[in-house]
């Protein structure tokens, strides 16, 4: 009885072709979402930069929820924490360890932040939980609209600095050396992932955006070393792990990160999988 009541809650498809029409602007987010996030995963991990999502996602959670108790745009607040926690992050932190001591001081202090804006919010308790876990029927046209035209922002950026940035991301002494300007990249790069991290909350919250930006990027560069190939089923991964976690998040009555996630970690199980067994076989 409780495990049929448990798959219930998990999955449950009555009536499912009259919920899916309400969850058409999310399936378009979650397709913008993973071209985006795909393609900026593959220099957040050549960068080694997993941990900065991390600390940005939390100042966005705390921008978010700040405009929430406003009463304002909460996608402009998000985009406002991401940008500051970006910029302070590039800024402060151009060497690793510099780097990691900021991350580590911004996360709890925007997690606290977030949190205690979120218990001054006397509104609706769905807006506090989506923040941080996500949320899939509640993409308006207006969010909807903010996240294409920051999405497009984030890949005019990502299509006009491509070479330099993947030269620098690769071999930074190398680059700095033939004269590509490595630490302008670098802010540029931080700037652009503030805005990949402040459109990646309003779908799967703020504690699981690593799912979106690093874990498709991750399993990608673990079957293949091409420099279009990796791009490119990063990309695919992280779609096919958005719109498959809101089609099923759309039967169940649980929030939609634990599919989004589930779906990102089984892929890059079967890729990590699959490229052990290739090393295996080829030694």
């Amino acid at each position: 009885m409780l495990t049929a009541t448990v798959w219930h809650e998990i999955f449950n498809f009555a009536n499912y072709g009259e919920l899916l029409a309400l969850v058409h602007n999310s399936i378009l987010a979650g397709v913008a979402l993973g071209i985006v996030g795909g393609l900026i995963g593959v220099f957040v991990m050549m960068r080694d930069l997993p941990f900065a999502v991390h600390g940005i996602s939390e100042l966005s959670f705390a921008g978010a929820s700040g405009a929430l108790l406003l009463g304002v745009n909460v996608v402009a607040g998000s985009l406002t924490g991401s940008i500051i926690a970006a910029m302070l992050i590039g800024v402060l932190g151009s060497r690793a360890r510099d780097r990691n001591s900021i991350i580590g001081v911004l996360m709890p202090f925007g997690l606290g932040l977030g949190v205690l804006f979120l218990a001054l919010y006397k509104g609706r308790a769905a807006n506090k939980f989506g923040l941080l876990t996500g949320q899939i029927v509640a993409v308006d046209t207006p969010q909807l609209s903010w996240l294409i035209v920051t999405g497009v922002v984030v890949l005019v950026g990502l299509l006009i600095v491509w070479r330099p940035l993947m030269f620098a991301s690769s071999d930074p002494d190398q680059a700095a050396a033939r004269g590509v300007p490595v630490r302008v990249l670098s802010l540029v790069f931080m700037l652009l992932l503030g805005l990949a991290v402040a459109i990646s909350v309003q779908i799967v919250g703020a504690l699981l955006v690593l799912s979106i930006v690093v874990t498709p990027a991750a399993a990608a560069l673990r079957v293949a070393a091409s420099p279009w190939l990796v791009p490119v089923l990063s990309v695919t991964f992280a779609t096919v792990s958005l719109v498959g976690g809101i089609l099923l998040a759309l039967g169940g009555s649980l929030p939609i990160s634990p599919y989004v996630t589930t779906i990102s970690f089984l892929i890059y199980l079967i890729c990590r999988t699959t490229s052990g067994r290739r090393a295996a076989v080829s030694t």
